[in-house]
């Protein structure tokens, strides 16, 4: 009884700085996000979306910050599973760790939901993904439109800067961009990893590789964040907007602000907007546990697919190009304005 007491306390809280979404008048009942952390724009902005939108939909959201600690989040779930919610979605702060708690609040006939951060080694009722693939696939054409722009062909000199080498994240997106490239041979890549995600290492490796490779024609990052670090050694270099062609993933609000002034020519956005809205368009088959089946459905504008894996349903969300032309679209998470189109469930 401490520990539930404890958790609607913690609860109360939470309401009172504005992560429990407004009461409904007929709620179909809680469900609990398990946020890893509210340390960046990305994880606070899921909470306003997925509040938003499942609200749409007649639930009431709780959130439960983790602060990037997985002890902390075991507790949490340990806690949530014992009020018995509609549904647990979480954003597993270490993926392994948390595989007993959902195991244990499925047995309990909770359905769980995997947001943003897929996993694999134990069943779930529903993921929401990024398909971080198919982001590499929209970034090799938008490399392949701006060299032909500059070069008259898709030829030239590309550094690609990964994330850290351990993560599925990045090695994907560097898969569907390299399997996309392959062919055209007059595009060398030459591509260095960012170890950490740190943004200070990814600083160093444009650094030495503009002087090593004085010819580069693109520069292309995984993260927003990284690129704010490359910009910086491209001015100490003595260069401006437009020198060296730049481009980076995940949409963050950097990477929008980069391209207004003029660094960054495309951001390519992992769509955490229509990641929250599938987990709403699915929730009354989730709650319900009614069959989810395979299949093309459109979320927020973006044609997303439903494949029945080992681990369960599973939507994966393609990513979008932003430019110059379109930085300024509410569609785009890094602009940090909710869409305000109105959910329906999937019947």
């Amino acid at each position: 009884m401490n520990r539930i007491r404890r958790l609607l306390t913690a609860s109360i809280a939470i309401a009172a700085v504005g992560l429990v979404s407004p009461a409904f008048a007929q709620s179909k009942g809680k469900i609990y996000y398990m946020v890893p952390t509210l340390l960046d724009e990305f994880q606070t902005e899921s909470v306003s979306s997925l509040t938003k939108f499942l609200g749409d939909v007649g639930y009431e959201v709780v959130t439960l910050n983790a602060d990037n600690k997985t002890d902390l989040q075991q507790s949490q779930m340990n806690d949530t599973i014992l009020l018995k919610p509609a549904a647990i979605v979480l954003a597993a702060v270490d993926f392994n760790a948390l595989v007993p708690s959902i195991e244990k609040a499925r047995a309990a006939g909770i359905p769980v939901v995997q947001f943003d951060r897929q996993i694999k080694s134990t069943p779930s009722d529903f993921t929401s993904v990024a398909g971080t693939i198919e982001i590499g696939y929209v970034a090799a054409g938008e490399v392949q439109r701006l060299l032909k722009e500059k070069n008259g062909a898709v030829k030239g000199k590309i550094l690609q800067v990964l994330g850290d080498p351990a993560d599925p994240y990045t090695l994907d997106i560097q898969q569907g961009f390299e399997e996309k490239m392959k062919e055209f041979p007059d595009a060398q890549i030459i591509s260095l990893p960012a170890m950490m995600w740190e943004a200070s290492n990814a600083g160093t490796i444009v650094s030495d590789q503009i002087v090593a490779n004085p010819d580069i024609d693109l520069i292309f990052l995984h993260a927003a964040h990284l690129s704010v670090a490359a910009v910086a050694a491209l001015e100490a270099k003595g260069k401006k907007p437009g020198d060296v062609m730049l481009m980076s993933s995940n949409g963050a609000p950097v990477g929008l602000d980069l391209i207004r002034k003029g660094w960054l020519n495309v951001e390519v956005e992992q769509p955490l907007y229509a990641q929250s809205a599938a987990v709403a368009m699915f929730a009354d088959k989730i709650v319900n546990k009614q069959e989810i089946k395979a299949g093309t459905y459109n979320v927020l504008g973006l044609e997303s697919t439903v494949t029945i894996e080992a681990w369960g349903p599973n939507i994966k969300i393609p990513g979008a190009a932003i430019t110059k032309d379109n930085v300024d679209e509410p569609r785009f998470w890094g602009n940090l304005k909710a869409p305000t189109d109105k959910i329906m469930p999937v019947e």
